[in-house]
C-alpha cells in the first residue's frame, strides 16, 4: 500500500502572532515556521502503518514556497520515504490546493491519503474535504483511530457526546484529528538520512491547474484584548456584578 501525505508549511504554533501594521495578513518576516501539526500527525500516522508492514511506502507532498522542501525533508526525517514539492510563491487557497493534489494522486495512485483536518494558520477545514469530492473517494475526517484492513479503513472520530466509528473502502481520504496519536522526535542520524531521501519538484504550470484566489481577505485584526480581573468582597458582589455588567446571568 501506497500512502500520500500532504502538509503545510505553517507558523510555528509556539510563536506569539503578530498582525501586519496594514491588517493584510500575519507578520512572517523572521518568524519560525514548523509543519502544520495535525500533518505531523498524518506523517507519525502513515509511518506507524508501514512499520505495521501495513503499508510500502509513505510520500510527503507540500505546495507552496521554496522553503516547503525543508518541511518536506522534516517529514522524511520522521519517515516518510520521499517527497514533492511543487513550488508556489504566492496564496493557494484548498481549492487550488485540491485540485494539484489531484493531478499528483493520478500520477502517484496512492491507496489511500492521509491529512490534517486543517491547517493552523487559516483554519479553513475544506481541503480534504474537496479533495475527496474531485477523486470521487470516500471520505473519513477528524480520525481519532485508524484501523485497515480487508479493504477497508475504519475510522473512529470523535462526535458531540461520544465515539463514532465509520468505515470507508480505500482508497479513501483520512483527516487526522490531534488524539490519533503524538509524533515522534526527529532524531539526528535521520534528520542526516532525510538530506539523502528523493524530493521531486514539480512545478503547477505542468499539473495544468489555475492557482488563482478565488477568496480575498479584506482584513486581519487582532482579537480585543482581554480587560483586567478585579476581586469582589461577597458572593451577592459577584452574583451582582455577573447579572447587571456582565450581564451573563
Amino acid at each position: 500500500m501506497k500512502i500520500l501525505v500532504p502538509i503545510k508549511r505553517v507558523v510555528d504554533p509556539y510563536v506569539k502572532i503578530r498582525v501586519k501594521a496594514d491588517q493584510t495578513g500575519v507578520e512572517l518576516a523572521n518568524v519560525k515556521m514548523a509543519v502544520n501539526p495535525f500533518d505531523e500527525i498524518a506523517v507519525e500516522e502513515a509511518v506507524r502503518l508501514r512499520e505495521k508492514n501495513l503499508a510500502k511506502e509513505v510520500v510527503a507532498v507540500s505546495i507552496g514556497v521554496a522553503q516547503a522542501a525543508d518541511s518536506l525533508r522534516t517529514c522524511m526525517a520522521i519517515g516518510a520515504d520521499r517527497a514533492i514539492h511543487v513550488p508556489h510563491d504566492g496564496e493557494v487557497q484548498p481549492l487550488a490546493v485540491a485540485k494539484l493534489l489531484q493531478k499528483i494522486i493520478e500520477k502517484e495512485k496512492p491507496d489511500l491519503v492521509i491529512m490534517g483536518k486543517q491547517a493552523i494558520d487559516d483554519d479553513c477545514n475544506q481541503t480534504g474535504q474537496m479533495l475527496a469530492a474531485l477523486l470521487g473517494w470516500p471520505q473519513a475526517t477528524f480520525a481519532s483511530k485508524l484501523e485497515l484492513g480487508g479493504g477497508t479503513a475504519k475510522v473512529t472520530r470523535e462526535i458531540d457526546g461520544g465515539l463514532e466509528t465509520i468505515e470507508v473502502k480505500t482508497p479513501a481520504i483520512i483527516t487526522t484529528d490531534l488524539r490519533l496519536n503524538e509524533p515522534r522526535y526527529a532524531s539526528l542520524p535521520n534528520i542526516m538520512k532525510a538530506k539523502k531521501k528523493p524530493l521531486e519538484v514539480i512545478q503547477p504550470g505542468d499539473l495544468g491547474v489555475d492557482l488563482a484566489p478565488r477568496l480575498k481577505t479584506l482584513k486581519v485584526t487582532e482579537p480585543p484584548k482581554r480587560k483586567a480581573g478585579i476581586k469582589v468582597p461577597d458572593v451577592a458582589t459577584l452574583v451582582d456584578k455577573l447579572k447587571n455588567e456582565a450581564k451573563v446571568i
